[in-house]
């Protein structure tokens, strides 16, 4: 790592926030609220894949964010041949946002990995995520405060990996690419994304399943010590 690094930018879900994991346990609670008789161990087998595609066709810019939310759901109900009327889908991908932010599981690591880097660098957020639900989030896990700024993707009008949003960032924190790291989950979005405009990277590959060796690499967030 470049020895006159000086901020440590984090992307948020499934980074610091156990996005997998909240993600599961609000779809476990919706589908009580609303007597979906589902599996749920089946359901989100379909539903995490699904919902990956429609982040980066998101991303992209080829669906709204209305498209999102309503068409990760329809698809996994159809992938399952449940039979689920709109007004329920409509209903589930407004609860499912709503409640989503009442479950705060961070990555092992989260905080002792942030108090390590807290008296060091300066600390930043960047993130493809909604704005209002991204605040809650940090706020309800203990984590806002260790960010001196946030960005995201809709107060900038595009999103990771667009040069933009990371220009933005670095603007907003008053960094240079060359003192400055990315920490994130996403190669395409986080790494390559940050990377092109000269940032340095650190890939948290937490399910192990790219042993690239492009980039550096961890799969626990206190391996981010090693180079810190």
């Amino acid at each position: 790592m470049k020895k006159n690094i000086k901020h440590v930018f984090f992307d948020l879900d499934h980074t610091l926030w156990d996005f997998d994991k909240n993600s599961g346990l609000t779809f476990e609670k919706i589908f009580k609220l609303s007597n979906i008789d589902a599996n749920l161990d089946d359901f989100l087998q379909v539903y995490e894949p699904i919902n990956l595609k429609y982040w980066k066709l998101y991303r992209e810019e080829r669906i709204s964010k209305a498209d999102l939310r309503y068409s990760r759901l329809k698809e996994a109900f159809d992938a399952l041949k449940m039979a689920i009327e709109d007004k329920t889908i409509n209903y589930l991908s407004v609860a499912y946002i709503d409640h989503l932010t009442t479950f705060n599981h961070l990555f092992e690591g989260t905080f002792e990995v942030l108090n390590y880097l807290k008296n060091k660098y300066e600390l930043h957020i960047i993130t493809n995520g909604f704005e209002e639900a991204q605040e809650r989030k940090m706020k309800n896990s203990n984590i806002r405060d260790y960010f001196k700024t946030i960005t995201n993707s809709e107060m900038v009008g595009v999103k990771k990996p667009n040069p933009k949003i990371f220009n933005f960032a670095l603007d907003s924190a008053s960094a240079l690419p060359e003192e400055s790291v990315m920490i994130g989950d996403s190669l395409e979005a986080d790494i390559e994304g940050a990377n092109n405009i000269g940032m340095d990277t650190i890939y948290f590959d937490y399910r192990n399943l790219n042993n690239t060796k492009n980039y550096k690499r961890i799969t626990k967030l206190k391996s981010i010590e090693n180079y810190l």
